[in-house]
């Protein structure tokens, strides 16, 4: 499958337009002293679009993005794009990291140079890996999908793809956090033969392991999990999610 290089190239139209939209930003009504009681502080917001109306360089953080090594290919009919940073040491291992929501594989930025080349940042080069962290469909520059069910399961596929068809990477290992570590779950889960291992952040999370055929949880895992539920219903923001179900990933 073919891969080329990609360049990170917003117009000057469509900053201009940002511009302009932050210039005509309608402001909420906001309850006096109620600093972060209800949700963001009105004055911190305005101080915030300020610094993106005034002082944000884009064209500066466009060339420092553009440093990485940017890719596209197709997999399974979508242009998936994607940064791959050749490891400098003796045996590279390849390693897929994928970011969550709303995040994006700029996510990753500041831990691809200590992953590739450890050597410049005090460690041995012969921990070095091949870093590959793609966007997720609908993310970043990668194509949103046209039809339902683009969920963890598919995108773990897709990324197995990416890697060994794509790539030619025959093993390789995969991490990933938030809707990522749920991906990076999928592949260790489906692609044994392809995954030399996984790590995740979010551990607590059990999808897609529990189901037909798969072993007793231990009892630390349940009160884990009793844990997790118990803060999704007091402090979480996704009380509404069951854990225990398979969860769709919210692209495009």
């Amino acid at each position: 499958m073919t891969v080329t290089p990609f360049k990170i190239e917003v117009s000057d139209a469509v900053l201009k337009d940002l511009k302009e939209r932050l210039d005509r930003t309608r402001w909420p009504d906001e309850i006096p002293g109620s600093g972060w009681d209800y949700g963001s502080n009105l004055d911190y917001i305005k101080e915030l679009v300020e610094y993106w109306r005034t002082k944000f360089d884009w064209r500066a953080q466009e060339e420092m993005i553009n440093s990485f090594a940017h890719f596209k290919t197709d997999v399974n009919g979508l242009g998936i794009h994607f940064i791959h940073e050749k490891g400098k040491g003796p045996n590279p291992m390849p390693l897929v990291i994928t970011h969550g929501w709303p995040g994006t594989f700029f996510e990753m930025h500041k831990v691809i140079p200590l992953l590739s080349d450890p050597a410049s940042h005090g460690g041995d080069p012969a921990d070095a890996f091949d870093v590959v962290a793609p966007s997720m469909p609908g993310y970043g520059f990668s194509d949103a999908g046209q039809k339902p069910g683009l969920d963890i399961f598919t995108i773990g596929d897709m990324w197995a793809k990416l890697m060994s068809e794509n790539l030619g990477y025959q093993r390789f290992a995969a991490q990933g956090g938030d809707w990522g570590a749920r991906v990076t779950a999928k592949l260790g889960l489906s692609h044994g033969d392809k995954v030399i291992g996984i790590h995740t952040t979010s551990t607590t999370s059990p999808t897609p392991y529990l189901g037909a055929g798969t072993a007793e949880l231990s009892e630390a895992e349940k009160g884990m999990l009793a844990q997790r539920e118990q803060w999704l219903a007091d402090e979480g923001g996704y009380s509404h999610i069951q854990s225990t179900k398979p969860q769709s990933c919210p692209t495009g």
